[in-house]
């Protein structure tokens, strides 16, 4: 199983995803006008709570949700997962990805708010599914988008996040996994079984500690191995394009296994162009488009731009990638550098982002299938959501991140073709709006 699985995403994540992907985080680059120049004003709106339009929750709660489920293993174990396999240099693609992702996730998130609808329980609808039926007018497709999302929603959001911190926590505490899964599983059916103001409240409170208390540690790794952190970004931008060769129990690399690590692990860090974070856009209050778009291309910002880079950093700068380690143990290995209280820190870090995340992709998934099977269908899928934590924790490593990097690809097809045909739209209101 874990071979074939391996295969099929090794065929998913060949040249041609990569290349739309990248194109099109690019393309929207140019097309909406360098909208990256913009992030300080939408960094600052996006820490106003006032309502100003219809919506379920804030800007801020809508940030604050996609950030929790974009701020998960991506950022710990993805970057590690990168590193092992495509060599310092995908720490640099990863990087980009979220420099350029900016423009997708903001083009995504405006044009899911622009199209979004309401419920018959009075409740905002939106996002890419949302997109492809009323905006391009292609229902197939839509369906398609909501069927990837139900599913991947099991892999990226839960059963990957579940997996690998009942690893690290096995690993420092010698907690067995089975354990952690009970906890885990207790936690979100307390917060997802009451919906997405519930998630939204819980992700407000903590999200803004998760992030800082994990930020904090990696710049006292950093300020530790100051002195061979040049050396270590002089590696990260050579390797990105002539790849690595063997080194202790590093196998070697070459340039486009760092580009294919890189960027795989970069969208499933940040989800610019996977489709998933506008949907909770779509549920903000807000008058303009425009201002949830700039408000949600902050979480890639945040997320790959600060987040995984620091973490990339603190990888590459450590040298521990050379001993052969993967995933959770790498980045453990990392923070071990920090007597006594290094991998604790690193586990509680873990621990809050595989929590929160868990909290927004149930979010996600459920008004996916909500858009498949209407409104009775949210609880059962909730129940189920909560039972696979459970199973996550107890999964075996590759099955869980081979099963995962094939549902984001399958999501990130048709969203990218809504983002493309309907670019011009999303570059009219942002003209409009920035000129008022």
């Amino acid at each position: 199983m874990e071979a074939f699985l391996q295969s099929v995403s090794d065929l998913i994540w060949g040249p041609p995803l990569l290349v739309l992907l990248f194109g099109t985080h690019l393309f929207l680059t140019v097309r909406l006008g360098f909208v990256q120049r913009h992030i300080g004003k939408a960094i600052k709106l996006s820490f106003q709570r006032n309502r100003e339009g219809k919506g379920d929750i804030s800007h801020f709660g809508a940030l604050m949700t996609a950030l929790a489920a974009t701020i998960g293993t991506g950022n710990i174990v993805g970057v590690a997962t990168a590193v092992a396999a495509g060599g310092p240099g995908a720490v640099l693609w990863m990087w980009l990805t979220g420099v350029f992702g900016i423009a997708t996730k903001y083009a995504e998130a405006l044009l899911s708010v622009k199209y979004r609808t309401v419920t018959k329980g009075d409740c905002m609808a939106g996002g890419p599914m949302y997109v492809l039926e009323r905006g391009l007018g292609v229902k197939w497709l839509a369906v398609l988008f909501a069927l990837f999302t139900g599913i991947a929603a099991f892999g990226i959001g839960n059963m990957v996040q579940a997996n690998s911190v009942s690893a690290l926590v096995k690993q420092t505490f010698g907690v067995p996994g089975w354990m952690t899964g009970l906890i885990l599983t207790s936690l979100t059916a307390l917060v997802v079984l009451k919906g997405i103001r519930s998630i939204a409240s819980t992700c407000e409170r903590l999200v803004p500690f998760m992030a800082v208390f994990y930020i904090a540690g990696c710049v006292a790794l950093l300020i530790m191995g100051r002195e061979t952190l040049p050396a270590a970004l002089r590696l990260i931008l050579k390797s990105a394009f002539t790849g690595h060769a063997a080194l202790g129990g590093f196998a070697g690399a070459g340039a486009r296994e760092a580009i294919r690590y890189g960027i795989a692990r970069g969208l499933f860090s940040n989800e610019s162009g996977l489709g998933s974070a506008p949907i909770v856009a779509a549920a903000a209050q807000t008058k303009n488009p425009v201002r949830q778009a700039l408000v949600s291309s902050t979480g890639t910002f945040w997320d790959t731009v600060v987040v995984c880079a620091m973490t990339g950093l603190v990888i590459v700068n450590s040298g521990k990638w050379t001993a052969g380690l993967d995933g959770a143990h790498l980045t453990q290995n990392a923070f071990s550098a920090i007597p006594v209280v290094g991998p604790p820190l690193l586990a509680v870090g873990l621990l809050t982002f595989v929590v929160s995340t868990i909290f927004g992709w149930c979010y996600y998934g459920e008004k996916a299938i909500e858009y498949l099977l209407g409104g009775r269908s949210v609880l059962p899928y909730r129940i189920v959501w909560v039972a696979a934590v459970m199973i996550g924790s107890v999964a075996t490593l590759r099955v869980v991140w081979s099963f995962a990097d094939i549902a984001n690809g399958l999501m990130a097809l048709p969203n990218l073709v809504s983002l493309l045909f309907l670019s011009r739209v999303a570059a009219k209101e942002t003209r409009e709006f920035l000129r008022s």
